[in-house]
Protein backbone atom coordinates (compact mmCIF):
# COMPACT_ATOMS: atom_id res chain seq x y z
CA UNK A 1 0.00 0.00 0.00
CA UNK A 2 1.08 3.51 -1.20
CA UNK A 3 0.63 6.36 0.51
CA UNK A 4 0.04 9.99 -1.79
CA UNK A 5 0.22 12.65 -0.53
CA UNK A 6 -0.47 16.66 -1.55
CA UNK A 7 -1.77 19.52 -0.08
CA UNK A 8 -5.31 18.91 0.07
CA UNK A 9 -5.89 15.17 0.21
CA UNK A 10 -4.16 11.95 1.66
CA UNK A 11 -5.20 8.73 -0.59
CA UNK A 12 -4.14 5.11 0.43
CA UNK A 13 -4.09 2.98 -2.91
CA UNK A 14 -2.36 -0.35 -4.16
CA UNK A 15 -3.86 -0.11 -7.87
CA UNK A 16 -3.51 2.16 -10.67
CA UNK A 17 -6.42 3.33 -12.42
CA UNK A 18 -6.63 4.34 -16.01
CA UNK A 19 -9.52 6.18 -17.93
CA UNK A 20 -9.01 5.61 -22.12
CA UNK A 21 -10.46 8.54 -24.55
CA UNK A 22 -9.93 6.87 -27.74
CA UNK A 23 -9.47 8.76 -30.94
CA UNK A 24 -9.30 8.20 -34.43
CA UNK A 25 -5.39 9.30 -34.57
CA UNK A 26 -4.36 10.05 -30.68
CA UNK A 27 -5.46 8.25 -27.75
CA UNK A 28 -6.05 10.43 -24.63
CA UNK A 29 -4.56 8.40 -21.08
CA UNK A 30 -5.68 9.67 -17.48
CA UNK A 31 -3.58 8.03 -14.56
CA UNK A 32 -4.81 7.92 -10.94
CA UNK A 33 -4.42 6.27 -7.95
CA UNK A 34 -7.56 7.58 -5.84
CA UNK A 35 -9.94 9.96 -5.35
CA UNK A 36 -8.34 13.88 -4.84
CA UNK A 37 -4.81 12.52 -6.57
CA UNK A 38 -4.38 14.87 -9.51
CA UNK A 39 -4.03 12.89 -12.79
CA UNK A 40 -1.59 12.17 -14.98
CA UNK A 41 -2.80 12.80 -18.82
CA UNK A 42 -0.64 11.32 -21.78
CA UNK A 43 -1.47 11.52 -25.80
CA UNK A 44 -0.31 8.78 -27.48
CA UNK A 45 -0.27 7.77 -30.55
CA UNK A 46 -3.47 5.60 -31.68
CA UNK A 47 -3.65 1.73 -31.33
CA UNK A 48 -0.13 1.65 -30.27
CA UNK A 49 0.57 -1.20 -27.67
CA UNK A 50 4.04 -0.91 -27.39
CA UNK A 51 3.52 2.93 -25.84
CA UNK A 52 0.42 2.02 -24.07
CA UNK A 53 2.38 -0.12 -21.74
CA UNK A 54 5.47 2.01 -21.54
CA UNK A 55 3.24 5.16 -20.68
CA UNK A 56 1.56 2.50 -17.86
CA UNK A 57 4.88 1.41 -16.76
CA UNK A 58 5.75 5.23 -16.21
CA UNK A 59 2.62 6.01 -14.40
CA UNK A 60 3.65 3.21 -11.97
CA UNK A 61 6.72 5.05 -11.41
CA UNK A 62 5.68 8.11 -10.97
CA UNK A 63 2.76 6.81 -8.19
CA UNK A 64 5.51 4.78 -6.24
CA UNK A 65 3.63 1.31 -7.26
CA UNK A 66 5.22 -1.81 -7.79
CA UNK A 67 5.56 -3.18 -11.41
CA UNK A 68 2.96 -5.98 -10.24
CA UNK A 69 0.46 -3.48 -9.47
CA UNK A 70 -3.17 -4.05 -10.55
CA UNK A 71 -4.28 -1.87 -13.10
CA UNK A 72 -7.93 -0.86 -13.47
CA UNK A 73 -9.11 0.71 -17.05
CA UNK A 74 -12.35 1.17 -18.64
CA UNK A 75 -13.14 3.08 -22.25
CA UNK A 76 -16.44 4.11 -23.93
CA UNK A 77 -17.71 1.04 -26.65
CA UNK A 78 -17.57 2.68 -30.08
CA UNK A 79 -15.50 2.94 -33.73
CA UNK A 80 -12.39 0.83 -31.71
CA UNK A 81 -14.79 -2.29 -31.13
CA UNK A 82 -13.56 -4.74 -28.30
CA UNK A 83 -10.39 -5.70 -29.72
CA UNK A 84 -8.56 -3.39 -27.04
CA UNK A 85 -10.20 -5.37 -24.11
CA UNK A 86 -9.11 -8.76 -25.02
CA UNK A 87 -5.29 -7.24 -25.57
CA UNK A 88 -5.91 -5.51 -21.87
CA UNK A 89 -7.00 -8.45 -20.13
CA UNK A 90 -4.80 -10.64 -22.12
CA UNK A 91 -1.98 -8.50 -19.82
CA UNK A 92 -3.72 -9.02 -16.70
CA UNK A 93 -5.51 -5.82 -17.21
CA UNK A 94 -8.75 -5.33 -15.43
CA UNK A 95 -10.87 -3.75 -17.83
CA UNK A 96 -14.68 -2.22 -18.45
CA UNK A 97 -15.97 -1.42 -21.62
CA UNK A 98 -18.49 1.69 -21.04
CA UNK A 99 -21.94 2.33 -22.40
CA UNK A 100 -21.51 5.76 -23.39
CA UNK A 101 -25.37 6.80 -23.05
CA UNK A 102 -24.84 5.53 -19.75
CA UNK A 103 -22.64 7.97 -18.59
CA UNK A 104 -23.88 10.77 -16.66
CA UNK A 105 -23.23 14.61 -17.47
CA UNK A 106 -23.49 18.17 -16.60
CA UNK A 107 -27.45 18.94 -17.20
CA UNK A 108 -26.71 22.29 -18.01
CA UNK A 109 -27.62 23.37 -21.93
CA UNK A 110 -23.32 24.31 -22.62
CA UNK A 111 -21.38 22.52 -20.93
CA UNK A 112 -17.25 22.13 -21.82
CA UNK A 113 -16.51 18.98 -23.62
CA UNK A 114 -12.53 18.20 -24.68
CA UNK A 115 -10.60 14.64 -25.09
CA UNK A 116 -9.23 15.94 -21.28
CA UNK A 117 -12.04 16.70 -19.97
CA UNK A 118 -14.22 13.48 -21.04
CA UNK A 119 -10.64 11.35 -19.95
CA UNK A 120 -11.09 13.09 -16.43
CA UNK A 121 -14.55 12.44 -16.12
CA UNK A 122 -13.98 8.53 -16.93
CA UNK A 123 -11.44 8.34 -14.35
CA UNK A 124 -13.98 9.67 -11.59
CA UNK A 125 -16.39 7.71 -12.70
CA UNK A 126 -13.56 4.47 -12.45
CA UNK A 127 -13.02 5.02 -9.37
CA UNK A 128 -16.46 5.28 -8.09
CA UNK A 129 -17.19 2.20 -9.39
CA UNK A 130 -14.46 0.33 -8.06
CA UNK A 131 -15.34 2.24 -4.92
CA UNK A 132 -18.83 0.39 -5.22
CA UNK A 133 -21.12 2.29 -6.70
CA UNK A 134 -22.40 -0.26 -9.63
CA UNK A 135 -24.84 2.02 -10.99
CA UNK A 136 -23.20 4.91 -12.14
CA UNK A 137 -22.86 3.50 -14.96
CA UNK A 138 -23.24 -0.03 -17.50
CA UNK A 139 -20.64 -2.08 -18.83
CA UNK A 140 -20.96 -3.56 -22.11
CA UNK A 141 -20.84 -7.19 -22.03
CA UNK A 142 -18.16 -8.23 -24.51
CA UNK A 143 -18.83 -10.81 -26.86
CA UNK A 144 -15.87 -13.59 -26.93
CA UNK A 145 -13.85 -13.25 -30.84
CA UNK A 146 -15.86 -15.69 -32.55
CA UNK A 147 -19.29 -15.01 -31.43
CA UNK A 148 -18.13 -11.56 -32.40
CA UNK A 149 -17.43 -13.05 -35.69
CA UNK A 150 -20.66 -15.21 -35.99
CA UNK A 151 -22.78 -12.13 -35.95
CA UNK A 152 -20.81 -10.58 -39.33
CA UNK A 153 -22.93 -12.62 -41.48
CA UNK A 154 -26.58 -10.99 -40.52
CA UNK A 155 -25.47 -7.66 -40.07
CA UNK A 156 -23.56 -7.74 -43.75
CA UNK A 157 -27.25 -8.78 -45.68
CA UNK A 158 -28.84 -6.02 -43.43
CA UNK A 159 -26.81 -3.15 -44.51
CA UNK A 160 -26.41 -4.41 -48.52
CA UNK A 161 -30.22 -4.85 -48.03
CA UNK A 162 -30.42 -1.21 -46.59
CA UNK A 163 -28.22 -0.55 -49.39
CA UNK A 164 -30.44 -1.55 -52.27
CA UNK A 165 -33.00 0.02 -50.78
CA UNK A 166 -31.53 3.14 -50.91
CA UNK A 167 -30.03 2.60 -54.66
CA UNK A 168 -34.01 1.97 -55.97
CA UNK A 169 -34.84 5.55 -54.07
CA UNK A 170 -32.02 7.15 -56.08
CA UNK A 171 -33.22 5.83 -59.06
CA UNK A 172 -37.11 6.46 -58.82
CA UNK A 173 -36.07 10.14 -57.14
CA UNK A 174 -34.03 10.59 -60.57
CA UNK A 175 -37.10 9.44 -62.91
CA UNK A 176 -39.69 11.83 -60.82
CA UNK A 177 -37.54 14.99 -60.78
CA UNK A 178 -37.97 14.45 -64.89
CA UNK A 179 -42.04 13.70 -64.16
CA UNK A 180 -41.01 9.92 -64.87
CA UNK A 181 -42.80 7.20 -62.75
CA UNK A 182 -40.43 4.29 -62.05
CA UNK A 183 -41.64 0.66 -62.51
CA UNK A 184 -39.96 -1.52 -60.68
CA UNK A 185 -36.52 -1.96 -60.83
CA UNK A 186 -35.46 -5.38 -61.83
CA UNK A 187 -33.53 -7.37 -65.42
CA UNK A 188 -35.69 -5.45 -68.02
CA UNK A 189 -35.32 -2.27 -66.05
CA UNK A 190 -32.45 -1.08 -68.48
CA UNK A 191 -34.93 -1.81 -71.60
CA UNK A 192 -37.62 0.50 -70.23
CA UNK A 193 -35.42 3.23 -70.00
CA UNK A 194 -34.19 2.92 -73.50
CA UNK A 195 -38.04 3.35 -74.04
CA UNK A 196 -38.80 6.12 -71.45
CA UNK A 197 -39.44 9.36 -72.87
CA UNK A 198 -40.03 13.06 -70.80
CA UNK A 199 -43.27 15.14 -70.96
CA UNK A 200 -42.14 16.75 -74.76
CA UNK A 201 -41.35 13.20 -76.32
CA UNK A 202 -37.77 13.64 -75.85
CA UNK A 203 -35.56 10.64 -74.88
CA UNK A 204 -34.02 10.43 -71.51
CA UNK A 205 -31.04 13.15 -71.56
CA UNK A 206 -27.63 11.37 -71.70
CA UNK A 207 -25.93 11.93 -68.35
CA UNK A 208 -29.03 10.66 -66.67
CA UNK A 209 -29.33 8.05 -68.73
CA UNK A 210 -25.75 7.05 -68.13
CA UNK A 211 -26.41 7.59 -64.41
CA UNK A 212 -29.55 5.43 -64.13
CA UNK A 213 -27.28 2.07 -65.92
CA UNK A 214 -25.03 3.45 -62.74
CA UNK A 215 -27.16 3.01 -60.55
CA UNK A 216 -28.67 -0.78 -61.80
CA UNK A 217 -25.25 -2.04 -62.27
CA UNK A 218 -24.93 -0.98 -58.64
CA UNK A 219 -27.94 -2.56 -57.30
CA UNK A 220 -27.51 -5.88 -59.49
CA UNK A 221 -24.37 -6.52 -57.61
CA UNK A 222 -26.59 -5.80 -54.32
CA UNK A 223 -28.94 -9.35 -55.34
CA UNK A 224 -26.23 -10.92 -56.47
CA UNK A 225 -24.45 -10.93 -52.89
CA UNK A 226 -27.83 -10.91 -51.34
CA UNK A 227 -28.17 -13.82 -52.84
CA UNK A 228 -25.11 -15.73 -52.21
CA UNK A 229 -25.29 -14.44 -48.57
CA UNK A 230 -29.42 -15.73 -48.25
CA UNK A 231 -27.86 -19.33 -49.42
CA UNK A 232 -25.08 -19.49 -47.28
CA UNK A 233 -27.20 -18.81 -44.24
CA UNK A 234 -29.82 -21.40 -45.84
CA UNK A 235 -26.69 -24.05 -46.36
CA UNK A 236 -25.88 -23.25 -41.88
CA UNK A 237 -28.81 -23.82 -40.85
CA UNK A 238 -29.51 -26.85 -42.76
CA UNK A 239 -26.25 -28.81 -42.10
CA UNK A 240 -24.50 -27.32 -39.44
CA UNK A 241 -24.88 -29.27 -36.27
CA UNK A 242 -23.44 -26.28 -33.52
CA UNK A 243 -25.49 -25.37 -30.19
CA UNK A 244 -26.53 -21.86 -31.70
CA UNK A 245 -28.19 -23.34 -35.38
CA UNK A 246 -30.10 -25.83 -33.32
CA UNK A 247 -31.42 -22.80 -31.53
CA UNK A 248 -32.07 -20.89 -34.93
CA UNK A 249 -33.84 -24.21 -35.82
CA UNK A 250 -35.86 -24.32 -32.38
CA UNK A 251 -37.30 -20.74 -33.17
CA UNK A 252 -37.83 -21.57 -37.04
CA UNK A 253 -40.31 -24.21 -35.52
CA UNK A 254 -42.77 -21.94 -34.52
CA UNK A 255 -45.29 -20.24 -37.13
CA UNK A 256 -44.41 -16.42 -37.50
CA UNK A 257 -40.91 -16.77 -37.66
CA UNK A 258 -38.63 -16.83 -40.82
CA UNK A 259 -34.85 -17.14 -41.27
CA UNK A 260 -34.29 -13.68 -40.74
CA UNK A 261 -36.10 -13.23 -37.42
CA UNK A 262 -34.49 -16.63 -36.29
CA UNK A 263 -31.16 -15.80 -37.28
CA UNK A 264 -31.02 -12.56 -36.20
CA UNK A 265 -32.61 -13.46 -32.42
CA UNK A 266 -30.11 -15.93 -31.81
CA UNK A 267 -27.06 -14.35 -33.17
CA UNK A 268 -27.39 -11.61 -31.49
CA UNK A 269 -28.83 -12.38 -28.35
CA UNK A 270 -29.26 -15.87 -27.70
CA UNK A 271 -26.01 -16.85 -28.76
CA UNK A 272 -23.38 -15.44 -26.29
CA UNK A 273 -25.37 -13.96 -23.45
CA UNK A 274 -26.76 -15.55 -19.99
CA UNK A 275 -30.11 -14.05 -18.49
CA UNK A 276 -31.31 -14.59 -14.67
CA UNK A 277 -34.74 -12.99 -15.33
CA UNK A 278 -37.14 -11.73 -18.01
CA UNK A 279 -36.53 -8.49 -16.58
CA UNK A 280 -32.43 -8.66 -17.98
CA UNK A 281 -34.01 -10.17 -21.26
CA UNK A 282 -36.26 -6.87 -21.93
CA UNK A 283 -33.82 -4.59 -20.69
CA UNK A 284 -30.87 -6.20 -22.98
CA UNK A 285 -33.05 -5.22 -25.99
CA UNK A 286 -34.29 -1.79 -24.50
CA UNK A 287 -37.83 -2.40 -24.21
CA UNK A 288 -38.47 -1.44 -21.16
CA UNK A 289 -40.61 1.47 -20.04
CA UNK A 290 -39.07 4.53 -18.15
CA UNK A 291 -41.63 6.30 -15.89
CA UNK A 292 -41.25 9.78 -14.51
CA UNK A 293 -42.28 10.61 -11.30
CA UNK A 294 -41.78 14.19 -9.75
CA UNK A 295 -44.48 15.23 -6.44
CA UNK A 296 -47.85 14.44 -7.80
CA UNK A 297 -46.19 14.72 -11.86
CA UNK A 298 -46.56 10.86 -13.25
CA UNK A 299 -46.21 9.99 -16.54
CA UNK A 300 -44.82 7.62 -19.42
CA UNK A 301 -41.46 8.52 -21.18
CA UNK A 302 -41.78 5.92 -23.38
CA UNK A 303 -38.97 2.43 -24.15
CA UNK A 304 -35.29 3.07 -22.84
CA UNK A 305 -34.05 2.29 -26.23
CA UNK A 306 -31.18 1.24 -24.85
CA UNK A 307 -29.15 -2.18 -25.71
CA UNK A 308 -29.33 -3.79 -29.41
CA UNK A 309 -31.21 -1.38 -31.96
CA UNK A 310 -30.93 -4.35 -34.66
CA UNK A 311 -32.53 -6.34 -32.00
CA UNK A 312 -35.77 -4.27 -31.57
CA UNK A 313 -36.63 -3.41 -35.17
CA UNK A 314 -36.90 -7.04 -36.13
CA UNK A 315 -38.54 -7.80 -32.28
CA UNK A 316 -41.34 -5.34 -34.13
CA UNK A 317 -41.63 -7.28 -37.28
CA UNK A 318 -41.64 -10.73 -35.65
CA UNK A 319 -44.41 -9.03 -33.48
CA UNK A 320 -46.76 -8.06 -36.28
CA UNK A 321 -45.94 -11.39 -37.52
CA UNK A 322 -47.14 -13.44 -34.15
CA UNK A 323 -50.47 -11.92 -34.61
CA UNK A 324 -51.08 -12.61 -38.26
CA UNK A 325 -49.73 -16.19 -37.87
CA UNK A 326 -50.03 -17.28 -34.28
CA UNK A 327 -53.67 -15.79 -33.48
CA UNK A 328 -54.93 -18.01 -31.14
CA UNK A 329 -51.94 -17.61 -28.61
CA UNK A 330 -51.97 -16.07 -25.61
CA UNK A 331 -49.76 -13.48 -26.51
CA UNK A 332 -51.95 -12.44 -29.38
CA UNK A 333 -55.39 -12.78 -27.41
CA UNK A 334 -53.26 -10.13 -24.72
CA UNK A 335 -52.72 -7.89 -27.41
CA UNK A 336 -55.94 -8.01 -28.93
CA UNK A 337 -58.24 -7.80 -25.75
CA UNK A 338 -56.06 -4.64 -24.48
CA UNK A 339 -55.36 -2.98 -28.09
CA UNK A 340 -57.38 -4.63 -30.65
CA UNK A 341 -60.05 -1.33 -30.29
CA UNK A 342 -58.12 0.73 -30.91
CA UNK A 343 -57.03 3.42 -33.30
CA UNK A 344 -53.44 3.54 -35.00
CA UNK A 345 -51.23 5.11 -32.17
CA UNK A 346 -52.80 2.56 -29.57
CA UNK A 347 -51.75 -0.21 -32.13
CA UNK A 348 -48.45 1.28 -32.45
CA UNK A 349 -47.80 1.53 -28.24
CA UNK A 350 -49.49 -2.14 -28.04
CA UNK A 351 -47.15 -3.88 -30.78
CA UNK A 352 -44.18 -2.32 -28.38
CA UNK A 353 -45.42 -4.17 -25.48
CA UNK A 354 -45.90 -7.40 -27.12
CA UNK A 355 -42.61 -7.52 -28.53
CA UNK A 356 -41.29 -7.32 -25.07
CA UNK A 357 -43.52 -9.90 -24.01
CA UNK A 358 -42.55 -12.26 -27.38
CA UNK A 359 -38.76 -11.77 -26.46
CA UNK A 360 -39.20 -13.54 -23.14
CA UNK A 361 -41.43 -16.00 -24.42
CA UNK A 362 -39.10 -17.11 -26.92
CA UNK A 363 -35.88 -16.57 -24.60
CA UNK A 364 -38.02 -19.55 -22.42
CA UNK A 365 -38.24 -21.45 -25.18
CA UNK A 366 -35.09 -21.65 -26.51
CA UNK A 367 -33.59 -21.70 -23.22
CA UNK A 368 -36.10 -23.80 -21.16
CA UNK A 369 -38.18 -25.44 -23.82
CA UNK A 370 -41.19 -23.39 -22.77
CA UNK A 371 -43.40 -23.52 -25.36
CA UNK A 372 -45.39 -20.40 -25.53
CA UNK A 373 -49.11 -21.11 -24.71
CA UNK A 374 -51.29 -21.67 -27.69
CA UNK A 375 -48.57 -21.11 -30.26
CA UNK A 376 -48.39 -23.31 -33.22
CA UNK A 377 -45.54 -25.60 -34.24
CA UNK A 378 -44.09 -25.73 -37.87
CA UNK A 379 -41.50 -27.61 -39.76
CA UNK A 380 -38.19 -26.16 -40.41
CA UNK A 381 -37.21 -27.68 -42.89
CA UNK A 382 -40.35 -26.13 -44.79
CA UNK A 383 -38.73 -22.45 -44.33
CA UNK A 384 -35.40 -23.30 -45.43
CA UNK A 385 -36.57 -24.59 -49.00
CA UNK A 386 -38.16 -21.39 -49.35
CA UNK A 387 -41.93 -22.37 -49.09
CA UNK A 388 -42.94 -20.75 -45.88
CA UNK A 389 -45.17 -17.69 -45.69
CA UNK A 390 -43.60 -16.49 -42.64
CA UNK A 391 -41.33 -13.89 -43.96
CA UNK A 392 -39.92 -12.07 -40.83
Amino acid sequence: MTATRNSKFTTQSGALYLAFELGEGAWKLAFTIGMGQQPRERCMPARDVIRLHQEIAKAKKRFGLPEDAPVHSCYEAGRDGFWLHRHLTAQGIDNSVVDSASIEVNRRLRRAKTDRLDAAKLLNLLLRYHGGERKVWSVVRVPNLSDEDARQLHRELEALKDERTSHVNRIKGLLASQGLEAPEVNKDFSDWLKQARLWDGSALPRELHQRLLRELERWQLLKRQIRDLEAERRRRIRCDDTPHVDKVRALLNLWGIGLSGGWLVIYELFAWRRFDNRKQVGASVGLTPTPYQSSKMRREQGISKAGNRRMRRMLTELAWCWLRWQPDSDLSRWYMYRFGTGKGRSRKLGIIALARKLVIALWRYVEHGELPKGARLADWRTKVKGCSKAVA
